[in-house]
């Protein structure tokens, strides 16, 4: 099956249609706010960031960025305002922000990001969550991945999609040096089982983008890393 751009007339059609991005400068963000731009699906894109983002020329007048405090999100009510879907790549890590900066970032900005989305009429919440999450895991990072999945099912969007991609392979612009040695072998593991425990974070953004051009399976839809391989592979590369 292939997602091509006629789809786009129902789901994503860009016709007056608007979305966010929380986590555009993250490394499923920047590809997915490239695979949302050069696929026009939408009028406009606004990124939610704590920083102004230097995008570069190519990114149009259809790309719009709002600064927010994190800590006083509420404040910031109107930028979550008139947006169709909303993507969520937000996410840190533990060993740079603390524990409880982990907890505060994955979970609670997320959950009141959601929140604020369907209080402003957000229909569609794409999540980026990991594989494992389980809101009883003895694991930090699974558990808080599991307790935000929870969180953004109880708002209530209409149509909520959660994917969970296992261990992301990409070139960080960050450095994460037991991260990146891990990628390297995984790498080479993928060759043999292409599905089982990587995937490109091209891949991911793809079947983000997937996920609007076609009809949901129910209000909640939770993606695996197997469910994720072939959405992404349904949506035809650019250039292609």
């Amino acid at each position: 099956m292939s997602l091509g751009m006629a789809a786009a007339g129902g789901e994503g059609g860009g016709s007056g249609r608007s979305c966010f991005v929380l986590g555009a400068s993250g490394e499923t963000g920047r590809v997915l706010l490239r695979e949302l731009l050069a696929r026009q699906l939408f009028a406009r894109v606004t990124l939610i960031g704590r920083r102004w983002l230097g995008l570069g020329e190519e990114t149009g007048a259809a790309v719009e960025q709002v600064v927010v405090d994190f800590e006083r999100l509420s404040e910031h009510a109107a930028a979550f305002r008139g947006h169709d879907v909303g993507f969520c790549c937000l996410g840190t890590t533990r060993a740079k922000a603390g524990v409880d900066g982990f907890i505060r970032v994955d979970r609670d900005y997320v959950a009141q990001a959601a929140e604020l989305a369907r209080a402003g009429g957000c229909k569609h919440f794409v999540l980026q969550s990991s594989r494992g999450a389980n809101q009883r895991s003895r694991f930090l990072y699974l558990r808080v991945k599991g307790e935000v999945e929870n969180l953004v099912q109880a708002v209530g969007f209409d149509r909520c999609t959660i994917l969970r991609p296992a261990v992301l392979l990409c070139k960080r612009q960050e450095s994460r040096p037991m991260e990146w040695i891990a990628q390297q072998f995984l790498g080479v593991v993928a060759w043999v089982f292409p599905t089982a425990y990587s995937i490109p974070v091209e891949m991911v953004a793809r079947a983000m983008v997937a996920s609007v051009l076609q009809p949901g399976k129910g209000k909640v839809e939770v993606l695996e890393n197997g469910d994720i391989h072939k959405l992404g592979k349904a949506v035809p590369q650019q250039g292609t």
